[in-house]
């Protein structure tokens, strides 16, 4: 039989999935899972490297303790954070998350740089405040810039520490805010214009493709590089066709679109969507909204008093709500998510209003992104495909078809994992295409008609 790997990393925990083909259908197997790696220390919201690296390693030789030894790993986090570091290639810390508030006073200063509508017509990259462009800046404006020789995105970094090689992925690299989507590598006059140095980073790789071998256990393997962006990774595994909708749900929720090229125009900008790469070069049309964060943070308020399955049956079962800006900026990293929540729609409000509240509002907010979509890109949606984690969730599946009117399917629940291994069977020549590999997807795992 033969393994392969996939190392998925998200914002709240990690996973090692094994993955194979038997008798035409995929298999996957979970090995390993790890969480608890982002640091608050004060003011600072940053990621604990070293704690990382250490979870992904182990991950890693817990493929020889069970005996199943991967032909090839790859790696796949969230977006748009980075490790950068100094000619003794040595980490330059801390590792800032991308919830830290550092870039909230830049935002006006890169703009007066560079206009965003000129930056949009470069990138296609939505404006949020943590995007990578932001977060360099302020590196620049700090001099801890003046120390780099090194950048990598988070996964990029994870394969460095696996292997030694230094790469730059194009999905991943993408979220940064500084490829050009046209020529779809960095756009070098941006970077000029911001004071950003140009030779800290790499030539920008594909998805499918090699790092290095596999480095420091006692079995041999290929690192390669899956579409790196864990949402890339999932929508890699969707099969909605040209006038579907994919909701790569989870800690956060993206819905979009797949497009063969950007969408550049003045109402993309105005409706603040962003055009993400893809596997083969397709784009990512999508908006991003705060999605089981919410969640997670509510169970965490409420000291996990609750499963978050008797959180959804206690929202089924309340009587009203109230709507919420999910993706408001008191939502980010609020002390305590009840109370900012409470803090919109009134101190006093019950617990299971307040949970009714959440799943009420990401509803609408996908109901509204669907009809933007319409509109801007000419399409009529005939279908949306919830993937990931959040697809278990029954009452939200079933909120989204009620605002939606749309036919939708709920899973594969593992949809980020699927499409990182199945880049490593492309690599491996196991499928000969996405559109072969997608197929394969079909047969493996069931999907469900929300009613």
């Amino acid at each position: 039989m033969t393994y392969h790997l996939a190392i998925d990393i998200g914002a709240s925990s990690g996973r090692h999935i094994l993955g194979c083909v038997e008798n035409g259908r995929l298999k996957l197997e979970e090995i390993y899972r790890f969480e608890d790696y982002l640091l608050e220390d004060g003011d600072v919201i940053s990621w604990d490297i070293h704690k990382l690296v250490r979870e992904v390693k182990a991950g890693v030789a817990k493929c020889a303790e069970i005996g199943k030894l991967p032909e090839t790993v790859a790696i796949d986090t969230w977006g748009v954070d980075y490790v950068l570091l100094d000619e003794n290639k040595r980490e330059l810390l801390p590792v800032y998350s991308y919830r830290d508030s550092r870039t909230f006073d830049v935002l006006d200063e890169v703009a007066d740089i560079i206009p965003q509508e000129e930056l949009y017509s470069k990138t296609g990259i939505q404006k949020a405040n943590y995007n990578t462009i932001y977060q360099l800046y302020c590196d620049k404006k700090s001099g801890r810039l003046d120390k780099a020789k090194y950048f990598m995105n988070m996964p990029d970094y994870i394969a460095y520490t696996l292997t030694g090689v230094i790469r730059n992925e194009y999905t991943e690299a993408t979220t940064t805010n500084l490829i050009n989507a046209k020529t779809k590598t960095w756009d070098g006059e941006i970077l000029d214009r911001l004071g950003i140095k140009k030779d800290i980073f790499s030539e920008v790789s594909l998805p499918c493709t090699e790092v290095g071998d596999l480095a420091g256990f006692n079995f041999d393997s290929k690192v390669v590089l899956a579409p790196s962006h864990d949402t890339a990774s999932a929508v890699a595994a969707c099969s909605v066709g040209d006038n579907g909708v994919y909701i790569s749900s989870g800690t956060w929720s993206l819905i979009g679109t797949e497009n063969a090229e950007p969408v550049l125009s003045r109402e993309a900008l105005d409706a603040n969507f962003t055009n993400e790469g893809g596997i083969d070069y397709r784009f990512r049309f999508l908006k991003n909204y705060m999605g089981m964060w919410l969640f997670q943070n509510i169970r965490k308020n409420l000291d996990k008093k609750y499963t978050y399955d008797e959180m959804m049956k206690l929202a089924e079962n309340s009587g009203s709500y109230e709507y919420i800006d999910t993706n408001a900026k008191e939502f980010v990293a609020p002390e305590n998510m009840i109370d900012a929540i409470r803090a919109h729609i009134g101190k006093d409000v019950p617990i299971d209003v307040v949970i009714n509240s959440v799943y009420h509002s990401l509803a609408r907010a996908y109901a509204d992104v669907v009809s933007e979509i319409e509109k801007i890109s000419g399409k009529t949606v005939d279908i949306i495909n919830i993937v990931g984690g959040g697809s278990k969730d029954a009452y939200l599946n079933r909120l989204t078809a009620e605002y939606t009117n749309k036919k939708v399917l709920a899973g594969p629940v593992e949809a980020t994992a699927t499409g990182n291994i199945i880049s490593q069977l492309i690599y491996s020549n196991e499928v000969a295409s996405l559109s072969e590999a997608r197929e394969l997807v079909q047969r493996s795992f069931d999907t469900e008609e929300v009613k």
